[in-house]
């Protein structure tokens, strides 16, 4: 199943940070008072971006660094001017297996 990762706008200006698997039905909770605490007191005004990701791990990975960028960053990467991969950390290389010696 899809996860997404969302950015939201609220009425202060904020942007909201968060995944769901439906962005139009989580933004509709936010909406309504039952989403996050945070958007309780600062009421969603529109979905900013959404980016599908692959399972639910990657999507929370990927929300714990999106948290972490200015909310002008956080502007320019629903803007397209960032792509989520610029914001997320670099794979760790995969180990290269040695070559067994030969036996005698």
């Amino acid at each position: 199943m899809a996860w997404f990762l969302y950015l939201l706008e609220c009425s202060d200006g904020s942007v909201y940070t968060g995944i769901a698997t439906d962005v139009q039905a989580r933004f509709d909770k936010h909406v309504s008072g039952a989403g996050a605490r945070y958007t309780r007191s600062r009421k969603p005004v529109q979905v900013l971006a959404s980016f599908e990701l692959a399972n639910r791990s990657s999507a929370s990975s990927a929300e714990y660094w999106v948290k972490r960028l200015t909310p002008s960053d956080k502007r320019a990467l629903a803007a397209g001017l960032r792509t989520l991969e610029s914001v997320l950390p670099l794979p760790e290389p995969e180990p290269v297996a040695e070559d067994e010696p030969a036996s005698p």
